[in-house]
């Protein structure tokens, strides 16, 4: 199924377009069913955290004062991902976070967000919410410490994701789950997941 690059951000606000910016970021590899390697950093966001943001993540601003600049890490962060697709957990937050700081190193996102949230509304209708921490539990994922670190929800994203492809293989019969398919399904109607899967293997043949 190739290599997935799962991403999270934490952030001193809600929107880049407000000013926030990244306060650390991480990155984990799937491939074969398995994490295969990390990549993780704390940057130095040049504006204050804000107190409640600080007490949500446990990150102060005394952490990220000696930490890369966030143009460092993002560099760093690129090189990491190259062409891989990107995985995100409610990835309408993190990509907008991964753009804009893609444009102040005058860079630019080839791929595509595959959001497992929205996969999660439409595999997982009967969940009481589609919060992560809700779907760890009820799913029975490993535990990958406190929420609202990256590389912690980096990781819990990951094994949600494996544990969607694993889903996916077995109520379909499919071979091997694409980052296109997932990217199909997350913008099917939820009733409509049958003949989203029907159109990829018509696709694939």
């Amino acid at each position: 199924m190739g290599v997935h690059a799962v991403i999270d951000f934490e952030t001193t606000g809600l929107s880049p377009a407000l000013g926030a910016r990244p306060t650390e970021v991480a990155i984990v590899f799937i491939a074969e069913g398995k994490i295969v390697d990390r990549f993780q950093s704390l940057m130095n966001p040049g504006v204050s955290i804000p107190n409640d943001i600080q007490a949500l993540t446990g990150i102060t601003n005394e952490m990220v004062r000696k930490a890369p600049k966030v143009e460092v890490v993002i560099l760093d962060a690129v090189q990491f991902v190259g062409t891989h697709p990107i995985v995100a957990h409610n990835a309408a937050f993190d990509s907008k976070f991964w753009d804009a700081e893609l444009r102040r190193i005058n860079g630019r996102r080839k791929q595509e967000f595959a959001c497992s949230v929205l996969l999660a509304r439409r595999i997982f209708p009967d969940a009481p919410n589609h919060k992560l921490g809700t779907l760890v539990r009820r799913l029975g994922l490993p535990a990958t410490g406190r929420y609202h670190r990256a590389l912690a929800d980096a990781e819990a994203t990951a094994y949600f994701l494996l544990h969607i492809q694993q889903e996916l293989q077995r109520r379909f019969h499919l071979s091997t789950v694409s980052h296109e398919l997932l990217v199909a399904i997350q913008t099917a109607n939820r009733s409509q997941l049958d003949a989203c899967i029907r159109r990829y293997r018509s696709i694939e043949r």
